[in-house]
């Protein structure tokens, strides 16, 4: 079964204007980040493409974990990108995925064995992940721990 899904985009100029995207939910300003000379308006693809790695990422690591009946009191995560300019070249070089997985307080030390065995796995298995496979190096580096009470 096939799922499409349709952007539909407005810019409104030059390099340094700005413009919309909408998407299902997903209706924002885009613009190029400040840091690369454009106006810093909305977001930009950059950030929406470590926001596509990293929600990928983080829902994979959940369904996966609750397949495998680990329990979670709380699953947070903080993602990173490398973006290489050289000579006005763009290349986006990395992304860093950081999980932290609470396990409950009954976890078993084979437990957070698995849930880090999972949250390696969960990379390779994201859509958005395979999509940039050989393009973009993405690495994790989860913690996990057993909730004190």
């Amino acid at each position: 079964m096939k799922h499409p899904f349709t952007l539909t985009a407005v810019w409104n100029g030059g390099r340094n204007s700005d413009g919309t995207i909408e998407a299902g939910q997903l209706k924002t300003q885009i613009s190029i980040p400040k840091e690369m000379g454009g106006p810093g308006v909305g977001t930009n693809p950059d950030e929406m493409l470590l926001g596509a790695a990293a929600t990928c990422y983080l829902i994979t690591l959940a369904a996966m974990l609750e397949r495998s009946s680990l329990e979670t009191k709380s699953l947070t995560l903080t993602s990173e990108a490398t973006v290489d300019v050289t000579n006005n070249i763009f290349t986006y070089e990395a992304i860093k995925h950081a999980p932290v997985v609470i396990l409950t307080s009954k976890a078993t030390q084979d437990d957070m064995d698995k849930a880090i065995r999972i949250a390696h796995k969960a990379e390779s298995s994201c859509m958005i992940s395979r999509a940039v496979a050989g393009n973009v190096l993405i690495q994790t580096d989860p913690i996990v721990q057993i909730a004190d009470n």
